[in-house]
């Protein structure tokens, strides 16, 4: 008996979460700590909140298989930045963090290759 195929929408998940622990791993090795993974602010999500001294990043994360189409980073459109500028200012009031320094940032990861870039 062969395994089970996984659906378009499960692929997709784990290529997310695949993408996501390489983010991670890239801050983390840059010295942030992460606070938060899929961060529910009401009904947006942050994907990454990462720390270093007074910096708060927040980090959306796009992955892909390929970038024929177009790059991961290429698929965040204006109203996508909106939701992100939202949810990362609802989470700053709610996590009531003193001052700091604010960055938004894209992890653009290719899984053109086995362990990904």
């Amino acid at each position: 008996m062969s395994p089970p195929q996984r659906t378009g929408q499960q692929a997709r998940a784990l290529l997310g979460k695949r993408g996501e622990d390489l983010a991670c791993q890239y801050l983390l090795d840059l010295g942030f700590e992460i606070a938060a993974r899929n961060a529910r602010v009401g009904r947006l999500e942050l994907d990454i909140v990462a720390r270093k001294g007074r910096l708060i990043v927040f980090c959306e994360v796009r992955s892909r298989s390929n970038d024929h189409v177009m790059s991961p980073a290429q698929s965040i459109d204006p109203r996508k930045v909106e939701r992100i500028r939202r949810a990362g200012a609802l989470w700053l009031r709610t996590a009531q963090i003193p001052s700091s320094q604010i960055r938004f940032d894209v992890a653009s990861v290719l899984f053109d290759t086995p362990e990904g870039r």
